[in-house]
């Protein structure tokens, strides 16, 4: 044998059977269903490998992945497992770096800078973010009067939420409205106004939301002249979570491998929970029946759990209505079985988890190992009281994203400007700030602008009001600097420091907590030492941001271990040690709020299988038994609850039964003790009452 064939087969004999079929399958649609902690990533890592070593260009490859983060791991073993390789050979490893790696929304912007013009669309577009997507909305509503018909007219958030369903989910908005909107029925009228003008003024602005980027890619694909060219670029496409995809998505990688050669996608419709992102499991589950001569290849072997966790979980899922059948094993056979606790309620909930996490943390497992899931984020704030109270730090998941955060939009809003002078919701925003301009005032400038197209002069014989008298030549210094021919002399990190320097003194006197939020802006500013165009600043800060501020503040907590508290959602694709799902009762799992109809239920029970599916050693479901009513006053006014559904005999005969807190006895440890009253005499008292 020689060398090269030596050198693939020690690679490719890290894999376990169906991961090897997988990653050395052929050109003809492969579906890979992939349980979880059944190595997904070291398997389409091994696949684009093997792809590059039998000699397909890294160029020609695309790789679509959900985060950058992702796309950036894959893309690290990708260039591991080539160096091992070619290092069996005494050569240097191809660059895997020339793969086209990204999320969906990543590539489409790329491909739409690149051959947009075929289409008509101009190259220099901004993007928008979903909090920009809403103060369009806002101010559209506003100039519209939809908000002033004396009645309720959805806000801001729900107009942008419907718009993005009908175009993600490719369906009417009358049949979204009835579906999951159903209390604004009666603004059907209004809203189709609305999402007219909304498409409008972006096309006068040169933007495009992330919906757009997807609708643009797909006719960009559909055009006859375009299409070829963009499907001559990839012999390969593969997907990373398809089950997350929505039904655009499905039909871009449709238009991208129309006869389904060289496409192969990844994911497990047992975790596909993201419905409320027009996310649908069809497509996983139609995947063979959309690209004919499709190879199905389940991966079942589980890395991650014992096999008793493993036991309740495969019996979970097993209730599916639909779905790829597969059953997880491990060969870690022996550990503890998963614990039903059973909780008097709420605070006695909570007691026992800080208890077990403790017990667990002087038995070795760090707190950082361990983790408590809840179906949405109110469920922790009784845990979270005991945790303070207890001296135990812990970091929550699923709050403020950082591009939600005011003073990070505030200080992008000029770079926005000056890179797209017609993108008015930057302008709105960056006039806004400025001591005595108002909406109206900032509506009449913005309209100027786009009057004079996009071009900054226009503010050149602007008369602002007295409190901005003083800052008015500062601000329009700044802009024309930015905006100037000698800017490419400087970085996008020297620009954010320039613009951090007038913005300043507008955030102190605007927000708390100013040192704080001046720090976000620094490390911003760091952050941006990589890039030399703003452009592609701009893009990727839009459509892959940090999940919050601590992530460029730093940590969260002076201590080094912390207790990690997260929605289920947010933990998709984690593991932990211990792992304590909270709230398993009916109401909370499933929610109350997702039981319209039997695809929500199937996807709550998705969502207890992804929670229980984190754990590696120890596995938790707690279960209140009494829920106190909460309103203005604490009562003893309560109901009792049920077991979640999902929580059926089957499962719970792979469990332990607990109850958090055992009943003392009651009765006296003393047999000689004696009262000097006795029953019969209490009665006889009772009796000369009356």
């Amino acid at each position: 044998m020689n060398q090269k064939s030596t050198s693939i087969e020690t690679v490719l004999g890290e894999l376990n059977p169906p991961q090897r079929e997988a990653a050395c399958h052929g050109p003809s649609p492969l579906l890979i269903v992939a349980g979880a902690g059944t190595g997904k990533t070291t398997t389409l890592a091994h696949r684009v490998a093997w792809l590059i070593h039998e000699g397909t260009d890294p160029s020609r490859i695309l790789l679509l992945t959900f985060t950058r983060r992702a796309s950036a791991e894959m893309l690290r073993r990708v260039e591991a497992i080539l160096r091992q390789l070619e290092g069996g050979r005494g050569g240097t490893a191809p660059g895997s770096t020339r793969v086209w790696g990204g999320t969906f929304h990543s590539i489409a912007t790329r491909l739409l800078r690149r051959f947009g013009r075929m289409i008509e669309l101009p190259s220099e577009f901004s993007i928008l973010d979903r909090g920009d997507s809403e103060d369009l909305m806002a101010s559209l509503r506003n100039e519209l009067g939809l908000g002033e018909t004396g009645r309720r007219f959805p806000k801001k958030g729900t107009c942008a939420a419907i718009y993005s369903r009908v175009v993600n989910t490719q369906t009417s908005l009358r049949e979204v409205i009835e579906h999951a909107f159903p209390w604004c029925a009666e603004d059907l009228d209004g809203l189709g106004e609305l999402f007219a003008a909304y498409v409008d003024r972006k096309e006068v602005q040169h933007c495009l939301d992330f919906d757009d980027l997807l609708v643009f890619w797909e006719a960009l694909l559909d055009d006859p002249g375009a299409g070829p060219a963009v499907r001559k670029l990839f012999d390969c496409v593969l997907v990373d979570e398809y089950q997350d995809t929505n039904r655009l998505q499905s039909r871009l990688l449709k238009g991208l491998c129309p006869d389904g050669v060289g496409l192969t996608a990844v994911g497990d419709d047992a975790q596909s929970i993201y419905s409320f992102r027009a996310a649908t499991i069809r497509n996983i589950l139609d995947f063979p029946e959309e690209h004919p001569g499709t190879t199905v290849v389940p991966l079942e072997q589980n890395y991650r759990s014992t096999q008793p966790i493993l036991e309740a979980t495969n019996r979970v899922i097993a209730q599916a209505s639909q779905r790829h059948t597969k059953t997880l094993w491990s060969d870690r056979t022996t550990g503890e079985r998963p614990v039903l606790v059973n909780c008097t309620d709420e605070d006695e909930q909570s007691d026992f988890v800080v208890e077990e996490v403790l017990a667990r943390r002087e038995e070795g497992v760090a707190l950082k190992d361990q983790a408590v899931l809840f179906r949405a984020s109110h469920h922790s704030l009784a845990l979270e009281v005991e945790l303070a109270q207890r001296n135990v730090p812990f970091h929550k998941y699923g709050g403020l994203r950082f591009l939600e955060t005011a003073h990070i939009k505030d200080l992008l809003a000029f770079l926005k400007l000056v890179d797209n002078p017609r993108d008015g919701v930057a302008a709105t925003r960056m006039l806004l700030l400025l001591p005595g301009i108002g909406p109206v005032r900032a509506g009449r400038m913005v309209e100027a602008l786009l009057e004079a197209g996009g071009q900054l002069s226009a503010w050149n014989d602007i008369k602002p009001p007295p409190p901005s008298t003083e800052i008015w030549p500062s601000l329009m210094t700044l802009l024309k600097r930015l905006a100037g021919d000698d800017r490419a002399e400087q970085n996008v990190s020297a620009e954010l420091h320039q613009v951090r320097q007038f913005y300043t003194p507008l955030l102190e006197s605007r927000y708390d907590h100013a040192a704080a939020r001046l720090r976000d802006l620094e490390q911003l500013e760091q952050l941006a030492t990589r890039y030399n165009d703003r452009s592609r600043f701009l893009a990727e800060i839009t459509l892959d941001p940090p999940s919050s501020t601590q992530d460029f503040a730093g940590e969260p907590i002076l201590d080094d271990d912390f207790l990690v508290l997260s929605t289920i959602h947010s933990a998709k694709g984690l593991e932990w040690d211990s792992v304590f799902v909270i709230h398993a009762a009916d109401g909370n799992i499933p929610s109350d709020m997702a039981t319209g109809d039997d695809e929500e239920i199937e996807e709550e029970r998705r969502l207890l299988y992804v929670a229980m599916t984190r754990a590696k050693n120890r596995l938790f479901v707690c279960y209140p038994q009494r829920y106190y009513f909460r309103g203005r006053r604490r009562s003893d006014a309560h109901g009792f609850s049920q077991l979640s559904r999902f929580l059926t005999e089957d499962v719970l005969e792979c469990c332990q039964r607990r109850t958090a807190r055992p009943l003392e006895s009651d009765e006296a440890d003393d047999d000689s003790f004696t009262a000097d009253v006795t029953a019969a005499e209490i009665r006889r008292r009772i009796k000369d009452l009356w």
